[in-house]
């Protein structure tokens, strides 16, 4: 139960935090991808039902509030990222903070690329370079920078939840 209500309130302040106060702290148009973060941490060290729970219902949240033409489109990107990523757990270890960062990359670029063919390659726009140099790129380098930060955040959220009572004495 309690990590249950850890989820929703990391979900609920990542997206008022994307979507309200990185407004200011965007480089070029650009802004981190903070429930990506939270998506592939979650997934790289909870698996992947967690993975893809925490991705429908952070992409759901943008959906709701953001959603174009295609309702669902973040939550089944989420979901997505969540599953594909709930495979790193079995190489996952407590003390390596190199490998979630790549994973965030590596997802952060499947993303791109999955939005790109929903919102515009399916509209008849195929300039995807100038997609691919302009959006992706840059913003996968915000978010690593980013997530380096707020990885080891989550990370010791995810600890702390995983402690047992005895533990905590």
């Amino acid at each position: 139960m309690k990590r249950l209500i850890v989820y929703i309130l990391e979900i609920i302040i990542l997206f008022v935090l994307q979507s309200s106060a990185f407004h200011y702290f965007q480089l070029a148009n650009i802004m981190p991808n903070l429930l990506l973060i939270l998506v592939v941490s979650t997934a790289y060290m909870r698996g992947r039902m967690s993975g893809m729970l925490i991705g429908f219902f952070s992409g759901i949240l943008v959906d709701l509030m953001f959603g174009s033409y295609i309702i669902g489109l973040y939550a089944l990107l989420y979901l997505l990222i969540g599953f594909l990523m709930g495979f790193t757990n079995r190489v996952y270890s407590n003390d390596d903070y190199t490998l979630p960062i790549v994973f965030i990359g590596i997802s952060d670029l499947l993303y791109g690329f999955f939005y790109y063919v929903f919102e515009f390659l399916l509209r008849g726009r195929l300039n995807f370079l100038y997609y691919l140099r302009r959006m992706i790129l840059p913003e996968i380098i915000y978010t690593i920078a980013v997530s380096v930060l707020l990885y080891k955040l989550l990370h010791v959220i995810n600890n702390r939840l995983e402690r047992k009572p005895e533990e905590e004495v």
